[in-house]
């Protein structure tokens, strides 16, 4: 109801309780979102279920809670598809600070089963870093570039949650200049330079208008979501409401579309 009275195109529609969690909508409760999406006339775009954190991280855990992660998220792969949206989003977890060598095999053994399945539903898996605070695999674009080379999937694709960058003292736009075509959605918030905190276009420390500006000139043109997560937990209609509003002044100044 707040994306239609604010002026939102879509939506990416959080997968966990009591949102749209994958084993509930496969449960019944399926209709009750689709009959949400034609109420309002807004699309669910992206898909995101909740992992990474308990009980699902395919990056730690025993055979068995990677199988119960690997049946979670290809049941999230199942959910994306049947709401319409064009993407299915993940990320990594941390793995405990396993050997390099241990990750690496563990992240392509999951993204091959995962990608796997969703040539199987001819749908798309868009691939999110997150920062250090959060992974300790992939969290650089150059890093994310490699990863989706070796993978080699065209149901795989990248994006660029701008903190992630930010924090880590790189340019976001390295991410559409790596990935090019690969690179399929964007997530936009604010950040204080120090956490993985997401503000609110305006209330931290990066210089919004001129990073609209250089993706506009890498030639990224795609979706993007305003990702507050729960800083704002407290007062989300307001939030939502005041982050759409700041970002489409800040892109119309830039001559942008305002997305």
């Amino acid at each position: 109801m707040d994306a239609k009275a604010f002026g939102y195109d879509y939506i990416e529609l959080w997968g966990g309780r009591p949102h749209a969690f994958a084993p509930d909508l496969l449960a019944g409760e399926m209709n009750a979102v689709l009959d949400l999406q034609e109420r309002y006339a807004m699309p669910v775009e992206v898909y995101t279920p909740e992992h990474n954190a308990y009980p699902y991280n395919y990056m730690l855990g025993s055979e068995r809670q990677w199988k119960d992660a690997m049946d979670y998220l290809t049941a999230a792969l199942r959910c994306g598809k049947a709401l319409g949206a064009a993407y299915t989003l993940i990320s990594l977890g941390h793995s405990g600070f396993a050997p390099e060598a241990v990750r690496k095999a563990r992240l392509h053994r999951s993204l091959l089963y995962l990608a796997e399945h969703a040539g199987h539903l001819n749908h798309n898996i868009v691939l999110e870093t997150l920062t250090p605070y959060e992974s300790d695999h992939c969290t650089q674009a150059k890093v994310l570039k490699a990863l989706l080379d070796e993978v080699g999937s065209e149901h795989l694709f990248g994006m660029c949650d701008v903190v992630v960058p930010f924090v880590q003292g790189e340019d976001a736009t390295d991410y559409a200049r790596l990935l090019g075509g690969r690179m399929a959605h964007l997530h936009l918030a604010d950040s204080d330079g120090m956490s993985d905190t997401h503000l609110i276009p305006g209330e931290g420390r990066m210089d919004f208008p001129t990073l609209l500006r250089s993706l506009q000139a890498c030639g990224y043109d795609g979706r993007a979501t305003l990702e507050l997560v729960t800083h704002y937990i407290d007062t989300p209609s307001e939030a939502a409401r005041e982050a759409l509003e700041r970002i489409r002044r800040m892109s119309y100044e830039n001559c942008l579309c305002g997305r």
